[in-house]
């Protein structure tokens, strides 16, 4: 019969199972960088109580794995830290050491977003990313995608409360909203009053959903801006103006992004901002196209819209990345 024998001792480390050409490898030592610049930051945040027993690094870290590996909640998560020793060595983690409880998150996320910790956190990496050249100044692209909410249709509620469950019927209770007009002016969740009712096209169903938006550049596909809004139908433009705004420099830009962004009024505020909207045309919309000759007629703009669907893959996954980790359950 073929029985394992563990040993009583072993030397072996946990580098020596992560494979020398492993992508985690480069990314480790950058985030790592990173986090070292903030140390400071973590120190006025513990000030008062001194340290958590759980560093606040090994729970960044773990939360980049959330995100790379598409991981759909932080419970799921610490099972995995439990016996993957890729995901123990990236973060930290002896084979020895104990696993904290995912409520670990839920305890520590409120301290780390009132002081913005993410997003210093991300603005390090950027700066360790423009020393190092990867970053374009002048040419960007936006997209956008529905971030569906933790709700579900039965919370859509009218707001008035004239649509209560009957009593005893419990939040689960059954409802029929057929032939009843429901809107977001007039309903709203009772789970989550933020989400929106938004479908992304006329051939797809309303969700309960945010929208999340990504500026990136052009040279590397790197992102360089990340914002999330309330899904309206306008949310797109007015975040891609928002995030150009953020963008340092007032030199001449250009900014590549699909029919979506082709409203006369987005145009305007992108000229306005000194930046060349690289945008798909959409003739089919009524009035016609905002893109005209000024654009067009360019050898950058037909440059752009020729290698628009191949150039946007790295935005359309991590918008997808972004939108698997940030559900949790």
């Amino acid at each position: 019969m073929d029985e394992m024998q563990e040993p009583l001792f072993t030397t072996v480390k946990l580098e020596d199972f992560v494979p020398a050409d492993h992508p985690l490898r480069p990314l480790r030592l950058l985030v790592n960088q990173a986090l070292k610049r903030l140390n400071g930051l973590f120190s006025t945040i513990y000030a008062d109580s001194g340290r958590a027993w759980i560093a606040p690094e090994k729970l960044l870290r773990a939360l980049l794995l959330q995100v790379f590996y598409s991981v759909r909640s932080e419970r799921m998560l610490m099972e995995q830290m439990r016996y993957n020793l890729l995901f123990r060595w990236f973060v930290g983690l002896a084979i020895e050491d104990a696993v904290w409880d995912h409520s670990v998150f839920s305890k520590n996320r409120d301290r780390l977003l009132e002081h913005d910790v993410v997003e210093a956190f991300f603005t390090e990496v950027m700066s360790l990313a423009d020393k190092q050249g990867l970053l374009s100044r002048e040419h960007f692209s936006v997209d956008g995608t529905l971030i569906q909410a933790w709700a579900s249709h039965k919370s859509f509620r009218p707001k008035d409360g004239s649509d209560d469950p009957p009593a005893g019927g419990g939040r689960n209770a059954d409802t029929d909203w057929k032939g009843k007009r429901r809107s977001n002016d007039t309903h709203e969740s009772s789970t989550d009053p933020d989400a929106r009712l938004f479908r992304k096209s006329r051939q797809s169903g309303a969700i309960l959903c945010y929208q999340g938006h990504i500026l990136m550049e052009n040279r590397s596909g790197l992102v360089v801006g990340a914002v999330v809004s309330h899904a309206d139908g306008f949310g797109e433009r007015a975040s891609a103006l928002r995030l150009l705004d953020c963008v340092p420099g007032r030199h001449a830009k250009t900014l590549r992004a699909d029919k979506g962004y082709d409203m006369r009024d987005f145009v305007r505020d992108c000229r306005a901002r000194k930046v060349t909207p690289h945008v798909a045309r959409n003739d089919t919309h009524q009035g016609g196209s905002a893109i005209d000759g000024r654009t067009s007629r360019h050898t950058g703009y037909g440059i752009s819209q020729v290698s628009l669907p191949a150039k946007n893959v790295p935005l359309a996954e991590c918008v997808k990345l972004t939108q698997g980790g940030w559900k949790d359950g």
